[in-house]
Formats: structure tokens, sequence, C-alpha cells
């Protein structure tokens, strides 16, 4: 697993040349929203860490099959007829929440359910309002679509007053059941397992020697605890030093982005050997910084996403584009866990809190695809459901 990746040979000496302007700009903004903090500016160590990278790169080993059986539920109530769902999308510009809306309304039509979705067009007043328009609807359940539930409590309660159970995708950072607030159950992967295994992936993949950076939103608490989780895992082996700590919030990401990868690029050099972000978008906006800093798409760094696996992603990944991995949510399968977990609702069984195990895809093991879509979960539920 360690020195998988083509070395290459990077013009880093016209790369220093080329982001020094920006490097300096980015210098002075240091007191702007969203600066960088450096928590451990040194290079990559020599001494490594040889047991906590092979457990590291048996767990990478493990997360990069793409054939496990299937590991979630195989009993449950049958199909209960004639139900209605709504789907409240935080944006369904967000591949994310449009990926988990294609895999309800695939299930939906397995089950014999109508679904509705309800775009909330990614701003405050949209969701409120989106929820508010589904809750008037009366249907037989809600998905709270990746925003956070406590946003629009009013219509939260309205619906617990008219019995219509909510089921979340991202909505809480646990999956699971939730009384405060109240969801039937949320469903996501475990943020400690996307984080460990993207910090496994840098110390396999480094064979224990790198220099990091991590890029997060601190703004988000999620993210925030993403970003610490994934650099307490880095601290497990010795080898790696963390370079640089970045907070470059998501809605400034494509304005940001560039102007810090220059001034990293600048700062650290041959240093940099690996990032890891919360989320695959980042690796996009960073890629023209790269490319004029005369990086070659194959690293270094090597950067691995721990979170989402959006068509773009996977497209980076598969050409070669300054990103090697990510951590990709299963959004199908989850679209047809939702619509079990409602069927148990309206059964009156409890949920069951079922969390996919975590998968990285890589340029040797998607074959192509630009989704993660685990086999198994489709003939598990159509034999619950008797269709």
């Amino acid at each position: 697993m360690s020195g998988r990746h083509r070395s290459g040979a990077p013009a880093r000496t016209a790369r220093l040349a080329s982001c020094a302007l920006l490097a300096c700009a980015a210098l002075l903004a240091g007191c702007e929203r969203g600066s960088s903090r450096d928590p451990d500016e040194t290079v990559p160590g020599a001494a490594g860490c040889p047991a906590v990278q092979a457990r590291a790169a048996a767990a990478v080993t493990t997360a990069e099959a793409t054939d496990a059986p299937w590991d979630g539920p195989t009993t449950g109530p049958r199909a209960v007829p004639g139900r209605t769902l709504v789907y409240v999308a935080q944006t369904m510009t967000n591949p994310g929440v449009a990926g988990a809306a294609d895999g309800v309304r695939q299930a939906a039509r397995v089950i014999g359910w109508t679904v509705r979705v309800i775009d909330g067009g990614g701003t405050p007043a949209g969701i409120q309002a989106a929820m508010s328009e589904a809750v008037a609807l009366r249907p037989s359940g809600i998905v709270i679509g990746g925003f956070d539930p406590d946003a629009t409590s009013r219509q939260v309660a309205r619906a617990g007053e008219l019995g219509i159970p909510l089921v979340g995708w991202h909505a809480v950072a646990a999956p699971g059941p939730s009384s405060r607030p109240p969801l039937f159950t949320n469903v996501t992967t475990r943020v400690e397992d996307v984080a460990r295994i993207s910090a496994q992936w840098v110390i396999a993949e480094s064979g224990g020697r790198a220099g990091a950076v991590i890029i997060t939103d601190a703004s988000i608490p999620f993210a925030r605890n993403k970003s610490e989780l994934i650099r307490a895992a880095l601290a497990t082996c010795p080898g790696v030093r963390i370079l640089a700590y970045e907070n470059i919030p998501i809605p400034d990401a494509s304005s940001r982005t560039p102007r810090e990868i220059s001034a990293l690029l600048a700062r650290f050099g041959d240093a940099w050997t690996h990032s890891v972000a919360i989320n695959d978008l980042y690796f996009a906006d960073a890629a023209p910084a790269f490319r004029a800093a005369g990086e070659e798409g194959t690293g270094p760094p090597y950067n691995i996403g721990a979170g989402d696996g959006d068509p773009s992603a996977f497209q980076r990944i598969d050409s070669e584009q300054y990103q090697q991995a990510t951590v990709p949510e299963p959004l199908s399968q989850q679209g047809w866990q939702i619509v079990d977990e409602f069927n148990r609702a309206f059964a009156g069984r409890p949920a069951t809190g079922y969390a996919a195990p975590v998968h990285i895809a890589t340029a040797a093991n998607s074959e192509g695809a630009t989704t993660w879509d685990p086999p198994g979960y489709r003939e598990a539920y159509r034999a619950i459901w008797g269709r």
C-alpha cells in the first residue's frame, strides 16, 4: 500500500516563482475570515510508524474493496401500501442531496409509493418555505434532505403535531434516531469512520512519512469536528507532520482556495506531500492553482476528499487531475434506506440505525463510475418489502 503513487517530477522551482505574488497576497489577508492556522510547520518525519502504518494499510485495503457483501438489514416489515413522501432538499444543486433524492425516487417506485421533491434553493428562507409547503401537503412522511432541522423548528414541530414522521439525510451528525431534533432516524455514514479512513489513507499511501495539509470549514460544527478527528488520526503516526490547517469557508471556496493553495505551495515546497479536505469541492477549486504552478495532476501533493464523492470528484480521480481518492457516500443506497426506514415507521417498527461502511474510491477501483453504488442492497430491500 505504501508508496503506491507515481512520483513524477513536478517543476517546483517554476512553481515557487509563479506563486510568489499570490502568496504575498494571502499573507496580507491573514486576518480575514477563514485564515489558516499552522500547528506544526515541520517537514515529514523520518521515523515513520510501522505498526500504525500496517493497521492503516489493512484498513485501506478493506475500504477499497468493491465487492463486499451487504451488511445492512435483511428482515423487516412488508411494504405498507399507498404512502406518500416529500423530500425537502437543502438544494438540488448539491450532488449529495440530489443523489440521495434520486435513490428515494428509485426505491419509492419499487415499493409503490409516490414522492415529491421540494427544493429549498440553499437559502434559509427557501428551506423554511419548502418545509412549510411540505407540512401543508400532509404527506405520510418528510425527508430532511441535507439541512439542520433546527433551522426549521416551527415546521418540524408542526409535523410532529400532525403525526408526520421525519427521516433525515445528513440532517444531524450521527446516524440513527434523534430526540432533539425529533427524527425517526438519520441516514448518514459515521463521521468518525470517514475521518479515520481518510487519515489512514494518507498514512498508508505515504509509508508513514508525510507532510499534510488539512482543509476545513470551521464555521460549520460538523465540518470542524470532522477535521479535528482527521488531525487526531494523523497524529497517531509520528512520521506524519501537519503543515497547515486551512480554514476556508465553503461559500468562499471558489475565490479563496486558489489563493491559499498557491501560498501553501510557495511556503512548503516539497515538504507538502498530502492533503485531506472535508469535502471534495475544494480540489475542484484547487486544480487551477496546482496547474498554474506547474504541478502534475498525479501529485504530489496527493489529495483525498473526506466526504461526498460527487461525480466531479470521480472524474478528477479517473483523469488524474489533482485528486487521488475520495471517501464517497453511497447515495443511492442511502435513498433506499430512507424508504425502508419510513416503511418501518409506518409499520410501527423501530428504526434500523444502519450506517454504511466507509469506502475509498480511486482510479484503480472506480472502473469509470461517477458514484459509489455498493452491491446487494436493492435485492435485500426488495426481499424485505416483498417486491
